[in-house]
């Protein structure tokens, strides 16, 4: 009926499916099967409109004519489509365009919006081409090795990042997602070589992470409104409060850039003054240089010899500093936290020098000099897909397909484009990758374990275990054929040191980690750095996960589409509310009026409350915990938001510390917080309204000191209470 209503004279038949495709989406709430209805016509348009064979469609993107300047604009490349027609037999019987039905309606409506690639404004492939297209980009004569990624793709048990699907056998395949540069050198000619390598990469569209703390302190030395960077700054630095200022909404706006995103590289020993309470000395580089090149006590040492020299530009206390932290992230949700010392100290690429950043998105961690621009190629693994129908965890087959995205990162490295020489240097010397992970939450669910029980936290240390070993396991099966990577030889892996002996843990008894280390010594591996879970929102919104290492943050959230917007609900919850007969349009409605969450509904049972726990309602600890424990076997490092519904001075002091205590490498990402008020119920209380406004600033940040200082001293006490 509704489709009826929205007919009109002359509609085509392409409108009419688009329109009873967003209908159905729209009744995904009244019963999850709609959701795959609106997927199905959605899918099935697409195929009415598309060349079903493989070859047939790379040669129409090969021909593409540009219509404004009537030139041949190939849009995949020439070598690509020999090796295709060479091989277009065994290549068109192997794809299985029945997979194309398996996606979510929004899943879909993403890869068809960015990923597939279209001739004219009009989709040219189906999304099994664009997979075959990738395999194929990647793998070049390999067939096997094609074939065999193509299916595991296509069956969603991985997915490479968002630029090799965009841009996998094309003729500029820059298939890297993160870029990491430290400024060459403090003058003219060394911050603007600097900018113009940024924005080469920004042109190919990479994410940028830019080291910047031996630039002289004053002086506004970030110039334009580049694409998408993360400028990282020591908090030794002059500017370092002029810094925590540049993303806030008020003050001058010559004074803010807003289009960028901050980040601390932060040293253990400014963590230990603002817990001592002690003095902190800022200084300038270009007078106390050296600092951003060394870590740990080196770092300590010169810091402290600076300090007795008198060589300092001004004194603050180190907590009136972290004040001016907590107040920054509380107002924008930046800066990111990352521990410089923790970093460096648990690199395997710490024989090369000292680290000075991160990327954009906090979860690589890789080497920058004037000659190297680190570069880093990702994949997801999606962790749902491991769980069996008995509910058990498929362990092996997680280690396999590791296996076979470190061969396929491998390979990256070296038919990759590069947009600046410095970058495919350093990614040839040291051959890093970065394999991340989707929907842990929904393993989790699937499961049946909540969140923060003992069950799921074991699961979590024994999935990031299965895949750091298959990946080192990949890496030296890798060296043994084409020898380790170029800087391998005093690296801690070279010297019998994994990850999580830098972290003092004993892994369980999974996998046979002292059989991995002998071969490891015999052969060495042939890339320097493997793990680094990444926040995956685009590729999670495809496969239909829940994004990355995240809890869900909510039950139900709303999707804009053509026809309007409409509820979408945790289809994992409304599969169990329909089994148990619960589902109707009332608990529909008790959901939206409780912003997602479930815990206040009386008609829900106890054992769904606990299973779907958002990520408002898990201790903020035991996610830091969580990350800790994941860590040791992430040799990299790795996004992780940080949820706090009304975040205050001492809660967020306290989780900071716990993080830093813990050993993290990346102590937050964002910090994640909650609206005051929901737009869905809206109630406004004058009164309290006026009395807030004359507690005046003075008095708020009295409060907020206090409550910093005293989460300072009572750590554990204030854990308990505070997150």
């Amino acid at each position: 009926m509704k489709v009826i209503q929205g007919l009109y004279s002359g509609v085509t038949t392409v409108e009419l499916d688009t329109l009873a495709a967003e209908t159905a989406a729209t009744l995904t709430t009244k019963h999850p099967d709609y959701a795959i209805l609106a997927a199905r016509i959605a899918v099935s348009n697409l195929h009415k409109e598309t060349k079903k064979v493989f070859s047939d469609v790379m040669e129409d993107l090969y021909n593409y004519i540009n219509p404004h300047n009537g030139r041949h604009s190939p849009m995949v490349a020439k070598s690509t489509l020999d090796i295709v027609l060479a091989n277009k037999d065994r290549l068109n019987s192997a794809i299985i365009y029945d997979r194309d039905f398996s996606y979510n309606y929004f899943g879909f409506k993403t890869l068809e919006r960015s990923y597939l690639l279209k001739i004219n404004g009009k989709v040219a492939e189906r999304p099994q081409h664009m997979l075959m297209r990738v395999s194929v980009g990647i793998h070049e004569e390999d067939i096997d090795a094609a074939i065999e990624t193509y299916n595991l793709l296509s069956e969603r048990w991985f997915t490479h990042a968002s630029p090799t699907l965009f841009n996998a056998g094309t003729n500029r395949p820059q298939l890297s997602s993160c870029f990491l540069l430290s400024m060459k050198d403090d003058s003219i000619e060394g911050i603007y070589d600097t900018l113009k390598q940024c924005a080469l990469i920004s042109k190919s569209a990479g994410g940028i992470g830019v080291a910047v703390s031996c630039i002289r302190a004053t002086g506004s030395y970030i110039a334009g409104r580049p694409g998408a960077f993360a400028i990282y700054l020591e908090p030794w630095h002059l500017d370092i409060f002029e810094f925590l200022d540049l993303k806030k909404n008020t003050g001058k706006e010559e004074q803010r850039a807003r289009d960028l995103f901050f980040a601390l590289w932060i040293p253990d020993l400014f963590m230990k003054r603002v817990e001592t309470n002690q003095d902190w000395s800022l200084m300038c580089p270009n007078e106390c240089p050296g600092l951003d090149e060394v870590w740990g006590e080196e770092f300590e040492k010169l810091y402290e010899s600076y300090e007795k020299q008198g060589r300092v530009r001004k004194v603050v206390k180190a907590q009136q500093l972290w004040y001016a932290i907590i107040e920054s992230q509380t107002e924008t949700g930046t800066p990111y936290m990352l521990y410089k010392d923790s970093c460096n100290r648990k690199s395997n690429q710490q024989n090369l020098g000292t680290i000075k950043c991160s990327n954009l998105c906090t979860e690589i961690v890789e080497y920058t000099s004037k000659d190297e621009v680190a570069v880093c190629n990702l994949a997801s693994l999606a962790l749902n897909m491991y769980v069996t129908s008995e509910h058990t965890y498929d362990f092996k087959k997680l280690a396999e397909v590791t296996k076979v995205i470190v061969r396929n990162l491998n390979k990256i490295i070296d038919i990759n484009y590069y947009p600046i020489p410095e970058a495919c240097l350093s990614n040839k010397r040291h051959r890093p990758i970065g394999i991340g992970v989707q929907g842990l939450a929904d393993a989790f669910i699937l499961m049946r374990y909540p969140f923060e029980s003992p069950e799921a936290q074991l699961l979590n240390k024994q999935i990031f275990e299965t895949i750091y070993y298959g990946a080192l396991e990949a890496s030296c099966d890798l060296a043994k054929e084409h020898g380790p990577y170029e800087t391998y030889e005093g690296s801690p892996v070279s010297r019998g040191i994994l990850q999580y002996d830098m972290w003092n843990v004993t892994p369980t008894d999974l996998w046979d980690w002292k059989l991995l280390k002998e071969k490891i010594a015999k052969y060495g591996i042939r890339n320097s750095l493997l793990i680094a879970p990444m926040p995956t929102a685009s590729t999670a919104q495809i496969l239909g996960n829940n994004e990355s290492i995240e809890p869900y943050t909510s039950n139900i959230y709303t999707r804009r589409v053509l026809s309007g917007e409409f509820q979408i609900v945790n289809p994992h919850l409304l599969k169990d509310l329909t089994e148990r007969g619960l589902w109707n349009e009332e608990m529909k409605n008790q959901i939206i009026a409780c912003n997602g969450s479930i815990q206040s509904i009386p008609e829900i049972p106890d054992d769904l409350k606990q299973l779907y726990k958002t990520v408002w309602e898990i201790s903020q600890k035991t996610v830091l915990k969580m990350a800790a424990e994941r860590g040791a076997f992430i040799d990299q490092s790795q996004s992780l938001n940080i949820h706090i519904a009304e975040p205050n001075y001492g809660k967020l002091t306290s989780m900071h510390f716990y993080g830093w205590k813990q050993g993290l490498k990346t102590g937050m990402y964002y910090l994640r917080t909650r609206p005051a008020a929901n737009p869905i119920q809206f109630t406004l209380n004058k009164e309290k309204l006026k009395d807030k406004e004359k507690a005046t600033k003075e008095e708020e940040k009295e409060r907020n000191t206090a409550a910093m200082v005293c989460s300072l001293e009572n750590r554990e006490e204030c854990l308990m209470c505070g997150s």
